[in-house]
C-alpha cells in the first residue's frame, strides 16, 4: 500500500518537525485507511485509497462551504489547511475546460441532445474523470450544455 506508507512516513516528518496541524490531518487520513482497510476485510489497492482521499476532500470542501454560510471563518482556515494536506496526495484536478472537452466528446461519441439522456453522459463522463473531476461540477457543465 504505496499510498498509506508515504502519508506514515510524512506523518513522522512532521512529527519531527513539530507541524501539529499536518500530524492531527495525516493521522485522521491513516484512520480513515484503516477503517477502510477493516471494512474491506483486507488490503485495500491504490484505488481504494484514493476514494478514501476523495471522500476526506469532499467533506472537506462541503464542510467550508457550510462554514462560509454560519460565518466562520476560524474553521474555514482549519478546512482549507487540511483540504492542501489531503489534495497533496491526490491526483492532479481536471480544470472545467478540460472537464468540457470530456463532456462534448461524450455526447459526441453518444449521440445525445436531449437532456432526458443526461444519466447516460453522467456516467461515461464519470468513467473518464474518475479521481480527477469533482463529479457535482460534471453534473452541471453537463446539464449545461445538453440544455444549450
Amino acid at each position: 500500500m504505496p499510498l498509506n506508507s508515504d502519508i506514515q512516513k510524512e506523518m513522522h516528518q512532521a512529527l519531527k518537525e513539530g507541524d501539529s496541524d499536518r500530524v492531527r490531518t495525516l493521522r485522521l487520513l491513516l484512520s480513515k485507511l484503516k477503517n477502510k482497510s477493516i471494512e474491506t476485510g483486507g488490503k485495500l489497492t491504490e484505488s481504494d485509497s484514493l476514494k478514501v482521499l476523495q471522500t476526506a476532500a469532499k467533506q472537506r470542501r462541503e464542510a467550508i462551504e457550510l462554514y462560509l454560510k454560519g460565518d466562520r471563518d476560524d474553521l474555514v482556515n482549519q478546512e482549507k489547511a487540511e483540504l492542501r494536506i489531503i489534495e497533496e496526495y491526490l491526483p492532479s484536478q481536471l480544470n472545467e475546460d478540460e472537464m468540457r472537452k470530456i463532456i462534448a466528446a461524450v455526447i459526441e461519441e453518444i449521440g445525445t441532445a436531449s437532456i432526458a439522456e443526461m444519466g447516460e453522459v453522467m456516467g461515461q463522463v464519470m468513467k473518464q474523470i474518475a479521481g480527477r473531476g469533482d463529479g457535482k461540477i460534471a453534473q452541471q457543465l453537463v446539464r449545461e450544455h445538453l440544455s444549450s
